[in-house]
This record gives structure tokens, sequence and C-alpha cells, in this order.
């Protein structure tokens, strides 16, 4: 059980991170297949990069 609710937690955070990331004009759908893969850290790379022009 404890299992399931983990998995659906990193699911939320990469739908998050998705959101994020396009409030910053980036790909969602890249960051959402990267927060499956690294989760909090992609999080972390979301907020504190800026965007190179």
């Amino acid at each position: 059980m404890m299992d399931n609710e983990y998995f659906v937690g990193w699911g939320t955070l990469a739908l998050i991170n998705a959101g994020l990331a396009q409030g910053k004009n980036r790909s969602g759908r890249n960051w959402f297949l990267i927060s499956l893969l690294f989760g909090p850290l992609a999080t972390l790379f979301i907020v504190v990069w800026n965007k190179l022009d």
C-alpha cells in the first residue's frame, strides 16, 4: 500500500513541475519526463536555473 502512495506522489510532483516549467516558458512535456526520473531534484533545477536566451 505504501508503494502506491509513493508513486502517486512522485507523479503529482512531475505534473507540478511541468506546470512550473511552462510558467517559465520551458517545455512542460520534457520537464514532466525529467521529473519522473529525478523528482525533487528536477523541481530544484526548474526553480533555480534561469533560462539562457
